[in-house]
């Protein structure tokens, strides 16, 4: 029987990732180097595991949870996400935090992760090429563009700027969540995961 908390039985309908240009169509190919697992290939105790993820996140299985599944310390690893994200949402904000990962994607050159955040922004009614930001919006986006295109590596005065609005602790939480971002975005960027087909209409 499919588990419920996959977005499709057999993850097959996802937006596929090479993309050409045809006459001014897209075409979308296929480029998974690795076939996600689905309700009907995981063994039961990967798919006791995603059950467990699912009810505790609130969320679903998707294209890179389902690759994750090969390996269930992967997955477990991985999934920490989710906990650090939901503290990045108190330090933050919802707005910021994903305005956040959304730099570090693009800097990491994730389409994957660029377009999912994409999505945040365009569903809660802004234009992720249009944004307007505060001056502290755009220190937080400078930071993680910075981290995500320079290997953590960022300018002192913008270290700076960033740590006289944070205290260590908060600071040492968006850090953190940045290396779990590039973390996942190496992940799906190595592995050329496919796009969810949630995502379609999204990409940049």
């Amino acid at each position: 029987m499919p588990c419920r908390y996959f977005y499709t039985p057999l993850a097959t309908h996802s937006i596929l990732t090479n993309i050409f240009v045809t006459s001014g169509y897209k075409i979308l190919l296929k480029m998974a180097r690795i076939t996600p697992l689905s309700s009907e290939t995981a063994p039961s105790i990967v798919l006791a595991e995603f059950e467990r993820h699912c009810i505790r996140f609130k969320t679903r299985i998707t294209n890179m949870k389902g690759i994750l599944g090969y390996s269930l310390t992967a997955f477990e690893v991985y999934m920490q996400w989710y906990v650090v994200y939901d503290d990045m949402r108190i330090i933050l904000g919802q707005r910021l935090v994903n305005l956040y990962a959304y730099s570090i994607s693009r800097a990491s050159q994730c389409l994957l992760w660029t377009t999912y955040f994409r999505k945040c922004i365009i569903d809660a009614g802004e234009n992720p090429d249009k944004l307007k930001l505060t001056e502290r919006d755009r220190l937080v986006m400078e930071f993680g563009k910075a981290i995500g295109s320079n290997h953590g590596k960022t300018d002192q005065a913008l270290f700076d700027k960033l740590s006289r609005l944070f205290n260590a602790r908060k600071m040492v939480d968006i850090i953190s969540f940045a290396g779990q971002m590039i973390a996942a975005c190496i992940f799906a960027n190595a592995t050329e995961t496919d796009l969810d087909f949630y995502l379609e209409g999204y990409e940049p």
